[in-house]
């Protein structure tokens, strides 16, 4: 395995939207630079979206500003052309924008078709383009929906496919409910990479089933390079019942390590960042890595 692969950390927006205590800026700020202390230097740090839907991500705009001092590159969500003004302002140099590839999560999440949801991001693609910004498109529920059970992978191409041709750099694939298993994720990368490049795809997957690690292997040997994380295994999502965070950012750079690729992430100061976010929201990390490497530091003598 090359030494080609990159972690996309989450945990300061995808992480923390769906807590149900919002963190305060200063512990979202302090969070992020504990990340980039790790070596995490790519990290979607907040969304520009309306603070009576999302009151954690308020604030986003001081969090991205103070990410910006730091080094690294620094994205935000943005769902409109609104929200992309707001994250202009603020210096944002990345974005990224949200559709699905399920009718059913579509209406949910964000009240409109997959066509409409498109439209909304033309007028960002357009004014990103001349601003010279860079846009990244997630594509949610590509291995299964709460609403509308299974996900053909060609409904997940076209919309990667469109997202694309609008002038998105970038695709992230996301099992928004982690069912997927490594044959599905295998099959829905080789049919979506028929539309899109491997190289500009991502993998975002869920571990409510305990499959992220497994199905990120297999998008390995398939030659995606990109992996979407959140430390101590933070986020969810609030229609699917059950579903936990995104895959640890712990667990992929342990699995990485062991397979010999070289990501540049220090895990003491990885683990570091966990426990301190941890302590701020008031439970412990889910990850395997984190749990272990707590528990043996418990029990080190001194």
């Amino acid at each position: 395995m090359s030494d080609d692969v990159r972690i996309i950390e989450m945990g300061p927006r995808d992480g923390l939207q769906n807590e149900k205590v919002a963190i305060g800026i200063e512990a979202r700020i302090a969070f992020v630079e504990a990340l980039v202390a790790a070596g995490l230097n790519t990290c979607e740090v907040g969304a520009f979206v309306s603070p009576r839907a999302v009151p954690q991500m308020q604030g986003s705009d001081q969090v991205l500003r103070a990410a910006n001092r730091l080094p690294g590159e620094f994205h935000v969500l943005v769902p409109n052309e609104k929200g992309y003004e707001a994250a202009r302002a603020a210096g944002a140099k990345v974005v990224s924008v949200f559709a699905s590839a399920s009718e059913g999560f579509s209406r949910a999440n964000i009240n409109c078709s997959i066509a409409e949801s498109i439209e909304r991001f033309k007028p960002v693609l357009a004014r990103a383009r001349a601003d010279g910004v860079k846009v990244r498109g997630y594509v949610s529920c590509v291995l299964g929906c709460p609403f509308d059970g299974d996900v053909k992978p060609e409904a997940v191409a076209r919309v990667s496919k469109q997202l694309r041709d609008l002038g998105c750099y970038e695709i992230s694939l996301g099992d928004t409910i982690g069912v997927g298993t490594p044959a599905k994720a295998r099959q829905l990368l080789r049919v979506v990479g028929s539309e899109v490049p491997a190289s500009c795809l991502a993998m975002h997957f869920h571990d409510t089933y305990g499959q992220a690690l497994a199905n990120l292997y297999a998008g390995l040997e398939e030659g995606v390079r990109v992996i979407d994380a959140a430390a101590g295994g933070l986020g969810g999502c609030p229609y699917a019942p059950g579903a936990t965070g995104n895959v640890a950012t712990e667990d992929v750079v342990y699995m990485l390590e062991g397979m010999g690729v070289a990501i540049g992430v220090d895990m003491d100061r990885l683990l570091a960042a966990t426990n301190q976010v941890s302590g701020v929201i008031g439970r412990p990390p889910v990850s395997r890595v984190a749990t272990a490497l707590n528990a043996r530091r418990k029990t080190r003598p001194n």
